[in-house]
């Protein structure tokens, strides 16, 4: 399988430098390094890396606004965030973004290999420390067992990244029973009522229903 191509943006050098030899070092193309966002967003318009790892924080746009834009032009570069920010906001904002990882500076070097791989199968990565915080999903075999074998069905669905339509044509049922079993999903799994978490949480422990 061919190594993904990968950016690499951070305002801080020496953060950048060690990032970029640690990934050279496990064979990974590096196309590029900057260390401001606008550079960074000019790169992959122009170079349109497989993954992108970006800084939240940075001059010009921060990771947060690189995963924006690239949302909204319908960019395919998979975007990972670092950052040493541990507060809720930040989280969020990756959820609602479809940034496809999420790793806290600290524990990066040891996650990173971890989560390219993971990316690159298309299955989102949160660093654990930051997940287990926000995601209130500590005890997934406990929460599993709650839902019906109706849900389980649809919850396999949606780890397949299939729409509420989709999954809908599919069981031969409508539209409104999926969206009504989403809701009873994600309320007996506790999540945060935020766009993707039911995807990033199947996707993480579909271990335990598939």
């Amino acid at each position: 399988m061919l190594r993904p191509r990968i950016l690499i943006a951070d305002d801080h050098p020496l953060l950048l430098k060690g990032l970029e030899e640690f990934l050279k070092d496990l064979k990974y193309p590096i196309i590029g390094t900057y260390t401001d966002g606008l550079s960074a967003y000019n790169a992959i318009i122009k170079n349109k890396p497989d993954i992108a790892i970006l800084d939240i924080e940075m001059p010009n746009l921060t990771g947060v606004d690189i995963a924006k834009k690239c949302k909204r032009h319908q960019i395919e570069t998979k975007i990972i965030l670092i950052t040493l920010h541990k507060e809720k906001k930040f989280f969020e904002q990756a959820i609602k973004y479809n940034i496809h990882g999420y790793l806290l500076k600290e524990f990066a070097l040891n996650e990173i290999e971890d989560c390219i791989t993971s990316v690159c199968k298309g299955e989102p990565y949160f660093s654990s420390k930051i997940y287990k915080r926000f995601s209130h999903t500590s005890e997934p075999n406990s929460e599993i067992e709650k839902l019906t074998p109706s849900e389980i069905k649809i919850l396999k669905r949606i780890a397949e990244e299939m729409t509420s339509t989709e999954i809908a044509d599919l069981l031969n049922i409508s539209v409104r029973t999926v969206e009504k079993h989403r809701a009873n999903i994600i309320r007996k799994l506790t999540l945060e009522q935020k766009p993707n978490a039911l995807l990033i949480w199947s996707q993480k422990n579909k271990q335990l229903f598939l």
